[in-house]
């Protein structure tokens, strides 16, 4: 809408008067009402008279700004809002009302200051952080934008119902923003390229990923225990194998482990159980669907810390073997010691374990392709013969994508970071715990 011509001579001095708040509000009133009659130039003189007898109000300078900007005077149309403004600095619509003025003008740094403007009235005005989004991508200030795009986007969670065009504005804003992301990282990386030069994956593992969780490349996962969680032990993944030296004693028969294996089965009885056998009437939960069967099978050798004397005569090689490592040893708790089997196709869900106290130490033995690991945010794929130990407190999966059997050994090892003074009271404590009635839940992986 135009300002519009006068409709009666302009006021002098002589006509001046102050209006108190129910004739501004109603000279409002009428001026609204021409203009949604489409009377514009009658609602431009009342709004003319209100400022010339109540001096600077802003609804009045907003409506004659609006007016101004839509017969394309934007100069004549920032000055109305600028004055507007200065009535009233905490109406954030004012200032988004003057970016506007200023983005037709092409006048990109007077849009920011406005948009800036409605930002330090309300930091969470999701209009003027889109605009001043689309503002930095449009000045190639690539950087900014995608700050405020993530900022966008942060708000976008709390957006219900959310119409055609904002989808399409916010898939714009996570591609933009993955793609800054995407070279911000390359750069980093190649700075880094020389530093990370000489050390190890082991040597560089926990900075290279903190450095990907920077990114965004990747989660920092914590400790979710259902029992004992010991307090200031690191939330390390997969433990370096500096921490488990006997490693190389279990990998160096892993050969004699694998022949009991095939022998047990090809048995006509293996005695091989479902690794999830959950008590009758349990609610339906992520372990339904492999309840009481043998998706995901295990022979236990040892379970909550008792040796299976007939499971290890079917396997003496196994368990001698075993013996001799410091395996961790928790009364009705730890160790135990299993062959877990997972059919092709199955897939263990997410999850966590009990206390990480203990670490678990896996003994690829039958691995096909298409069989992989996640512990937290690191993937690994099992190689026959060559163990690893990961905190099965932080969320991990594993899967059988092959059309063949997957069969590793699973054995309890003690956390790498306590102490033996540390263990000998872990142990008492659960002594003492069970002989008052503490609920017995066992270490399962």
């Amino acid at each position: 809408m135009g300002d519009g011509g006068a409709l009666c001579p302009p006021l002098t001095a002589r006509y001046r008067s102050c209006m108190n708040h129910a004739e501004i509000q109603q000279r409002l009133a009428m001026a609204g009402q021409a203009q949604r009659a489409g009377r514009a130039a009658e609602a431009a003189q009342i709004y003319r008279v209100i400022l010339d007898r109540a001096g600077e109000q802003p609804v009045a300078l907003n409506a004659l700004g609006m007016g101004a900007m839509a017969a394309g005077d934007t100069a004549r149309a920032a000055d109305f809002f600028r004055r507007a403004i200065a009535a009233d600095p905490n109406a954030p619509e004012l200032w988004m009302n003057l970016a506007k003025a200023h983005r037709l003008a092409h006048d990109d740094a007077a849009e920011e200051a406005a948009l800036e403007g409605a930002l330090a009235v309300d930091q969470r005005h999701f209009m003027a952080l889109v605009r001043l989004a689309e503002l930095l991508e449009r000045i190639g200030a690539n950087k900014r934008a995608a700050d405020r795009w993530s900022g966008v986007l942060a708000m976008a969670q709390a957006i219900e119902e959310k119409s055609p065009a904002l989808e399409i504005m916010f898939e714009h804003a996570r591609t933009f923003v993955a793609d800054q992301r995407a070279v911000f990282a390359t750069a980093v990386d190649e700075a880094l390229q020389r530093v990370r030069e000489g050390l190890t994956t082991s040597q560089r593992r926990r900075f290279d990923a903190g450095v990907d969780h920077t990114m965004g490349r990747r989660q920092i996962y914590t400790n979710q225990c259902a029992g004992l969680h010991f307090p200031f032990l690191p939330a390390d993944e997969f433990f370096d194998r500096d921490h488990f030296p006997w490693l190389s004693i279990l990998e160096a028969h892993a050969d004699t482990i694998r022949s009991e294996l095939e022998a047990l089965l090809a048995a006509d009885q293996p005695a091989i159980l479902p690794y999830v056998a959950m008590a009758p009437g349990t609610p339906a939960n992520k372990w339904s669907p492999l309840n009481n069967k043998l998706d995901w099978g295990a022979f236990f050798l040892w379970r909550n810390g008792q040796r299976n004397d007939a499971a290890c005569a079917r396997c003496p090689r196994t368990a001698e073997v075993v013996e001799s490592l410091p395996m961790a040893d928790i009364p009705g708790r730890a160790p135990t010691v299993v062959f877990s089997l997972l059919q092709p196709g199955a897939r263990l869900p997410p999850h966590t374990g009990v206390t990480n106290v203990r670490t678990v130490i896996h003994l690829p033995l039958i691995v096909p392709p298409g069989c992989g690991f996640r512990v937290g945010g690191e993937t690994r794929e099992w190689r026959e013969n060559q163990a690893w130990a990961f905190d099965d407190t932080i969320e991990h999966e594993a899967w059988n994508d092959s059309n063949q059997l997957r069969a590793i050994l699973i054995i309890d090892g003690w956390n790498p970071h306590i102490r033996e003074e540390e263990k000998a009271l872990i142990r008492a404590f659960y002594v003492a715990a069970d002989a008052n009635g503490y609920d017995k839940t066992v270490l399962d992986v």
